[in-house]
């Protein structure tokens, strides 16, 4: 543990509500000076940090975002064992930093009453002060550090201001230790009211109403008053019942439809770059095993998946402005109606948004959920949201059958398919929902009470380092997991099985796209895929399909990487006789044992189909076990979603058979 000059070790936790500035106070202050686990005993996450100070260190311990400290979420409990220091061997805190949203503080400062009782020193952190200003009222730091007992700073982490004072401000009161310890909002023996229950919520909140209106000045602006009128005219109209919902449909279509348009070129510009370099490592290296495995391999497999990278980028652009321009808040209040018809408690929109990036934090967030049944009926119908990993699958069915197809010679075909994909994924979410809160998971669903905050103009920093931070995990993702898998899938496509017939070479160009495909076929993957072919040939798919179903579970953007590998040993034949290199082409030009198509666009729908209703991926199932201590709900989860990904595959191909597709 760090220790200040004087050799005293001084340990801060931070609280605050959620959206309250919390989590950038904690960046700001520690840097790259954190570590992430979760707590001893239970799977709440757990962050720590070091904040270096010129007169000393912090051990920073960021506490889950909190409203109350009442312990009836998993999040909430592990608030008061921390505080309490009845937790593994985590250190009881020295200090508390209160971080309170300025614009909000008789809802923020609730949380600080409580924090109070624990009987260690806080100090009260205030931010959110520009917006403050902009609503025409300012915060006397004196009175309401007189009237809560309580030091009080304002602090902008992103210009640091404030910084110094508070760090100066955590030493004097941990200096003081107990002194003005009081909790200030207990009612005086003339007017007593029992402590317990509603009364003492009242207590709390009259004690905040006194010392907010001392505090609180006004200077007489009235931008504050009209930006609030403003959101009021707007929301009626952005969550009105009918045309609310039809204009998040709207923006998320107008989302996908610039996804494309803005991604196509730098897609293209980054297959060029892969080709180039595997063309390059080819002619520098000459023909060889080790050559195949580089190109096809490592180039093929990554790159194959990398290209993808514009998508995700544009995308979460744009979801980390709706977001900090605070629709997202709007979006929940809207889809309450939605989870309080089908069983689901309002907390759970926020955990499934999550998901729509990745099911993993998601599932995490579903942590705020207090009750068990609640939670895990969210947690069972989270990986239905399809989240980024599926895009890059979604995105190859269109390119390679939809890409240039319109209606009316304005609307994307492929902007609509995306867009579909999310509502299915999204409509069997609720079905299943239905289905467990009537039955296995029946429980009474309590009131959802949201705040919806200001209309605001989001933070380009801010929209810069989510769309960083989501890009960081995509290339790590593939550096690490795709690589291996490509590599592995490399191997196993290109060393053949003893005694299962070595294909030889051709004798002439023509033959050379049949001896890769027997080649292939006679390799450990081809055995596999063969192995699991009768199952999902009513899907019309084929055993190269299967390899690539086999390999996603890793992973789901393995499927495009898996595919690249799959059939970049047949590119290389078809590239003798005049034939495109890139994936898509190679999807087009595909074709069975008997010469028929291998993919037709029947079968990429019923693909994007399969995708979207089947489990995410392993590390989603590590997760849910996790999350709820036992293997029963994982597998269930997995058994259920593969069951209804076969059968929603089945009937899209069948049907779409029948009628003639």
């Amino acid at each position: 543990m760090k220790r200040t000059s004087d050799g005293s070790a001084i340990t801060v936790a931070l609280a605050g509500n959620p959206n309250s500035g919390k989590t950038t106070l904690f960046n700001a202050l520690t840097g790259l000076s954190q570590k992430v686990a979760n707590y001893p005993g239970v799977t709440v996450e757990r962050k720590e940090g070091v904040w270096n100070t010129a007169s000393g260190d912090f051990l920073l311990i960021d506490l889950p975002g909190l409203y109350s400290i009442e312990a009836a979420s998993p999040d909430e409990k592990v608030a008061r064992d921390v505080l309490s220091g009845t937790i593994g061997k985590i250190e009881k805190p020295d200090c508390i930093v209160v971080v309170v949203d300025s614009t909000n503080l008789e809802r923020n400062l609730y949380l600080a009453t409580q924090l109070k009782d624990f009987g260690i020193p806080i100090v009260i952190v205030l931010t959110m002060n520009d917006l403050l200003v902009k609503q025409g009222a300012s915060i006397d730091e004196g009175k309401l550090s007189k009237g809560f007992a309580a030091r009080v700073v304002q602090v902008d982490a992103l210009d640091r201001t404030g910084i110094d004072k508070l760090a100066d401000a955590i030493r004097e009161s941990v200096a003081e230790g107990g002194e003005n310890m009081t909790s200030a909002w207990r009612p005086d023996s003339a007017n007593d009211v029992e402590e317990s229950g509603p009364n003492e919520i009242f207590a709390r909140y009259a004690f905040i109403e006194r010392i907010v209106a001392e505090a609180k000045r006004s200077e007489g602006s009235c931008e504050g008053r009209s930006a609030s009128a403003r959101s009021e005219h707007i929301d009626r109209v952005l969550t009105h019942r009918v045309v609310g919902p039809l204009i998040l449909l709207a923006i998320l279509f107008m989302i996908f439809q610039l996804v494309f348009s803005w991604a196509s070129l730098p897609m293209d510009l980054l297959d060029s770059v892969f080709g180039l370099l595997g063309d390059s490592v080819r002619d520098a290296m000459g023909q060889g095993s080790a050559t195949d495995l580089i190109v096809d391999g490592v180039i093929a497999g990554v790159g194959g998946v990398l290209i993808f990278l514009p998508q995700i980028l544009i995308l979460f652009l744009f979801i980390s402005i709706l977001e900090d321009t605070g629709y997202m808040a709007r979006a929940a209040f809207m889809s309450d109606r939605l989870m309080s018809g089908i069983g689901l408690h309002g907390k759970a929109f926020l955990p499934l948004i999550s998901s729509f990036a990745c099911a993993i934090p998601g599932i995490m967030a579903t942590r705020t959920i207090e009750n068990p049944r609640d939670r895990l009926a969210t947690i069972l119908i989270a990986p239905f949201m399809s989240c980024s990993a599926r895009l890059p699958v979604y995105t190859l069915m269109i390119a390679a059958f939809f890409s240039d197809v319109t209606l009316w010679g304005i609307v994307s075909v492929g902007a609509l398919l995306m867009i579909l994909m999310y509502l299915i994924g999204i409509l069997m979410a609720v079905l299943v929902a239905f289905i467990l809160k009537k039955t296995i998971l029946r429980s009474p669903i309590p009131p959802l009470v949201l705040e919806l905050p200001p209309y605001r103009m989001p933070s380009l920093r801010t929209v810069l380092q989510n769309m960083a931070s989501r890009a960081t995990l995509f290339v790590k993702n593939a550096g690490t997991v795709i690589l291996a898998i490509s590599v592995i899938l490399w191997a196993l496509a290109y060393f053949q099985v003893p005694g299962s017939g070595m294909a030889t070479d051709a004798g002439s160009s023509v033959d050379a796209t049949q001896v890769a495909s027997q080649r292939l076929e006679n390799s450990y993957v081809g055995h596999l895929g063969k192995l699991i072919e009768p199952a999902i040939e009513p899907l019309g798919f084929d055993w190269k399909i299967g390899v690539s179903l086999i390999a996603s579970f890793a992973a789901r953007e393995v499927f495009v990487s898996t595919m690249s590998i799959i059939y970049g040993m047949d590119e290389r034949a078809v590239d003798q006789v005049g034939g495109e290199g890139r994936i898509a082409e190679s999807v087009r030009k595909a074709r069975r044992a008997d010469g028929s198509p291998a993919w037709t666009p029947l079968t990429a729908v019923t693909m994007m189909i399969f995708f979207v209703l089947s489990m995410q991926c392993m590390s989603t199932i590590a997760v849910v076990k996790r999350e709820t201590n036992t293997w029963r709900w994982p597998i269930f989860m997995t058994l259920y979603m593969t069951g209804l990904a076969w059968l929603g595959a089945f009937a899209t191909y069948q049907i779409g058979t029948i009628m003639g597709f």
